[in-house]
């Protein structure tokens, strides 16, 4: 019967080649040398040696799926996504995943939770976008519900509110009309909705204020005026009226702005 005829230590750390009758015949790890006591002048026939290496298989495959997360947390369907990519079997990555589970280093609940608490403390993601991001994840419906009744509106007003004022300020140089609508779409983009987005929107407190509104009809109209100036009197009026109108501004303040650039371009 064949016989391990000698077993030499890997470059890798914690690794060694085991020669069959003098060749080479597969490698182990230390943990699967030392279960199956392997050792010089062992016989090994070749369901031993099916045995010793799919467990070998495992061993690589636990030790890969450690070493992924000890970077940061993971998902299961991430997990196993990593290990795919690295050509575990499917044995492999389920017998890992399971003694993960069981050691409780991976854990799909534990993840929602962690990932809802990061984005109350840091983030400023609303309840809609935590819910899509955690199930391009693949956690679980049930999980991703668990997590969320966590962040609560009080939470979700406090993250919302920080978003807004950066929003609000983004839009500034807007019309008043312009920015209440940017900062409403974008506390909607971020995951925000029904009665959190109210009580945001009422906690910021926009004010219209008529200095900022002229200077911004100002600064717009002067564009809108260079691209539109060469045109007939009257379809360049339609044409700033629209253009401004639909950016909020109201149509009297629109029309006093057109009447002054008119009468500033028949003093030239």
């Amino acid at each position: 019967m064949p016989k391990i005829t000698k077993i030499t230590a890997q470059k890798k750390s914690g690794r060694y080649n085991i020669f069959i009758d003098e060749q080479f015949a597969f490698g182990v790890t230390e943990s699967v040398l030392i279960k199956y006591r392997l050792a010089k002048d062992l016989e090994i026939d070749s369901q031993l040696q099916r045995d010793i290496q799919k467990d070998d298989d495992n061993a690589k495959a636990y030790q890969l799926a450690l070493n992924y997360l000890s970077h940061q947390l993971r998902t299961e369907k991430e997990l196993t996504q990593y290990l795919c990519e690295h050509e575990i079997t499917p044995e492999g990555i389920q017998t890992s995943l399971a003694k993960l589970r069981e050691l409780h280093y991976i854990d799909d609940q534990d993840y929602a939770d962690s990932y809802v608490r990061t984005v109350i403390n840091t983030a400023d993601k609303g309840p809609k976008v935590v819910r899509q991001k955690l199930i391009q994840k693949g956690v679980s419906a049930a999980h991703i519900d668990q997590a969320l009744s966590h962040y609560s509106v009080d939470d979700q007003v406090v993250v919302g509110l920080a978003a807004a004022k950066k929003l609000a300020k983004k839009y500034r140089h807007s019309s008043f009309f312009e920015q209440q609508q940017k900062v409403k779409q974008g506390l909607m983009q971020k995951g925000f909705g029904g009665d959190s987005l109210s009580l945001i929107i009422e906690a910021l407190a926009l004010e219209a204020d008529e200095d900022s509104e002229a200077d911004a009809l100002a600064e717009l109209g002067a564009k809108k005026w260079r691209r539109y100036r060469l045109l007939e009197p009257r379809e360049r009026r339609m044409k700033m009226q629209q253009a401004l109108y639909r950016k909020g501004f109201n149509i009297d303040a629109i029309n006093h702005f057109i009447d002054e650039q008119e009468l500033s371009d028949d003093t030239e």
